[in-house]
C-alpha cells in the first residue's frame, strides 16, 4: 500500500473543499447559513492532513520493524524513525531528488525500497559504498582489500527460541555495532536472484565479492546468517533511499527499547 499516495489523494481532495468554500461557496451563503458537512469536516481536516503529509514526506517518518534481520540492533517490534532529508530532500510519491545533501556512509542504518519490489520498505546497514569491492568470504568482511574490524563479544540471548548466538563488534568507518554470527550456518550464499549488474559478483563456496557499481549501494543485515540482502538480490541503486534511521520511540514488549538505537 502507496501511503504517501493516499496521504497526497487526501491533501488534493480536502484542499480543493477548502479552497472551495473560502473563495465561492461561503460568499453565496446566507451569512448565518451553516456549511454543509462535507465542506465542515473536509476543511476541518485539510490543515492537518497537509501538515502530516509535508511532515512526513521531508522531515521524518515512522516505520515498524517486521523481521529480525537487523538483530540485535533492531528487534522485531521497534517503532522506528527515519531522517527523510539526510540523504537530499525528495519529492513526495515519485521519490525524485531535488535538492543534494549528504550521501550514505558506511555503518549507517538505512530504510529503502526494495529492488525487486519497490513497493516493499526494507531496512539494513550500508557496508558498500559506490566503486567499492565487497568480500564476505567465511563470514569475514573485507572493504577495498581491508578486512573489517571485528571483536567478540557476550553472546546474544534470542528469548524466543531461548537459544545464544556468537556476538561480535564490528566498526564499519567511525561506526561500532553489533553483529551476529551463527557459526554452523554455511558460508555460501543461496538463493540467489537475478538481479542488475549480477556479473559484478562473483559466488563461490567462501561466499560472494562484488564490485559495487556508480550510484549504487551494498546493503548487509547485522544478523548476518538470518539476512535477505545485497548478497542474495543484489544492490541497491540512489533513488530507492527513503532515509536514515536514528531513534527507535516505541516497542510494546518492552520499553526499555525506546532511545536505544541512535
Amino acid at each position: 500500500m502507496n501511503f504517501a499516495l493516499i496521504l497526497f489523494s487526501l491533501v488534493v481532495a480536502t484542499g480543493l473543499i477548502w479552497c472551495f468554500d473560502v473563495f465561492w461557496a461561503s460568499k453565496k451563503r446566507p451569512a448565518d447559513a451553516r456549511d454543509p458537512w462535507w465542506v465542515e469536516y473536509g476543511g476541518s481536516f485539510f490543515p492537518v492532513i497537509l501538515a502530516v503529509f509535508l511532515l512526513r514526506s521531508f522531515l521524518v517518518e515512522p516505520f515498524k520493524i517486521p523481521s529480525g534481520s537487523m538483530i540485535p540492533t533492531l528487534l522485531i517490534g521497534d517503532f522506528i524513525l527515519v531522517n527523510k532529508y539526510t540523504y537530499g530532500v525528495r519529492l513526495p510519491v515519485i521519490n525524485k531528488k531535488i535538492v543534494e545533501l549528504n550521501t550514505p556512509q558506511r555503518g549507517d542504518v538505512v530504510v529503502f525500497r526494495y529492488p525487486p519490489d519497490p513497493t516493499l520498505d526494507y531496512i539494513k546497514r550500508v557496508v558498500g559504498l559506490p566503486g567499492d569491492k565487497v568480500v564476505y568470504h567465511n563470514k569475514r568482511l573485507t572493504i577495498n582489500g581491508q578486512e573489517v574490524s571485528q571483536k567478540k563479544g557476550e553472546d546474544y540471548l534470542d528469548l524466543d527460541r531461548l537459544f545464544y548466538t556468537p556476538r561480535f563488534v564490528e566498526t564499519l568507518g567511525s561506526i561500532e555495532h553489533d553483529i551476529l554470527i551463527e557459526p554452523e550456518a554455511p558460508p555460501f550464499i543461496r538463493q540467489v536472484v537475478r538481479f542488475p549488474h549480477a556479473d559484478k559478483c562473483i559466488y563461490n563456496s567462501e561466499g560472494v565479492s562484488c564490485e559495487v557499481p556508480p550510484g549504487h549501494y551494498f546493503m548487509m543485515g547485522d544478523n548476518r546468517d538470518n539476512s535477505q540482502d545485497s548478497r542474495f538480490w543484489g544492490f541497491v541503486p540512489d533513488e530507492n533511499l527513503v532515509g536514515k534511521a536514528f531513534f527507535i520511540w516505541f516497542n510494546f514488549s518492552d520499553l526499555k527499547r525506546i532511545g536505544s538505537f541512535h
